[in-house]
């Protein structure tokens, strides 16, 4: 977590489950069996994660001069249950293509 798209990349993984733990197990638990305490605990992991991204995407905007289609973008993958997992794949093809591009300059 030693750059700002390394920080969103595991951020936005730990409130991705968190959002399916949320959605999948807690959820459920409370509406079908009565039991609201999963809720309220895995509610209050994911509200902060949920912050927590929220302050990464911003820096991560600061730090690369994203435009706003990919803050808005970024934003929006929060939002949705699988949405995280798939900004980071991007990010991360996005990471090994500059990585692979640095490699080759300095090679040449």
């Amino acid at each position: 977590m030693k750059t700002p798209i390394s920080r969103l990349r595991t951020i936005g993984i730990y409130e991705g489950i968190s959002y399916l733990l949320l959605l999948g197990i807690a959820m459920p638990l409370k509406y079908m069996f009565d039991m609201p305490l999963f809720v309220k605990y895995v509610g209050w992991a994911h509200g902060l994660l949920f912050v927590l991204y929220v302050l990464a995407l911003l820096q991560v905007t600061l730090a690369h001069n994203w435009g706003f289609k990919k803050l808005a973008a970024g934003f929006i993958a929060s939002l949705l249950p699988f949405g995280p997992f798939i900004l980071d794949k991007r990010l991360l093809d996005k990471e090994e293509a500059a990585l692979k591009a640095e490699h080759q300059k300095q090679m040449a």
